[in-house]
């Protein structure tokens, strides 16, 4: 694997018991963030709540941080990311912020230091546009929602 070395800056001493994000296997793809609040924060069912992380990052030009759903809390409790993927963009050093949607049947608590989501880094390309009057046709052309089955 590929690594990289992004700069992190706790935004808050009362936070500094909050684990950093971490891969929580050798081959993760994703490092877990952490819920960086002082009481629970109790999440309704359809409701959308915003947890900080208490951290900021410095991402390297050509890089984005994706912030997406965790598997287990999204399956066992209904609890999503109402923007997955979320993106931090290489040039924002503004708080991480978690945007938790509860979609399950029951509401869900979230506790000081829970794991609510992964941060995935990728590569960036910026496309450069070129306006032309028709495009290539392909097999599937024009097809949309459903159009290769399902």
């Amino acid at each position: 694997m590929t690594s990289l070395t992004i700069q992190i800056r706790r935004l808050y001493p009362e936070h500094d018991d909050i684990p950093l994000p971490r891969y929580m296997t050798p081959q993760s793809s994703g490092m877990d963030l952490y819920a960086a609040i002082k009481d629970n924060q109790v999440i309704d069912v359809g409701s959308i709540t915003v947890i900080p992380t208490g951290i900021a990052i410095a991402l390297p030009p050509g890089f984005e941080a994706q912030v997406r759903p965790r598997s287990g809390l999204a399956f066992n409790h209904g609890i999503g990311i109402i923007n997955a993927p979320g993106t931090i963009d290489a040039d924002y050093r503004g708080e991480i912020r978690v945007a938790l949607i509860n979609l399950g049947e029951r509401p869900y608590t979230i506790r000081r230091g829970d794991r609510i989501a992964q941060m995935v880094i990728q590569k960036v390309y910026q496309a450069q546009l070129k306006l032309v009057d028709a495009l290539e046709e392909t097999q599937r052309n024009e097809g949309g929602f459903g159009h290769t089955g399902a």
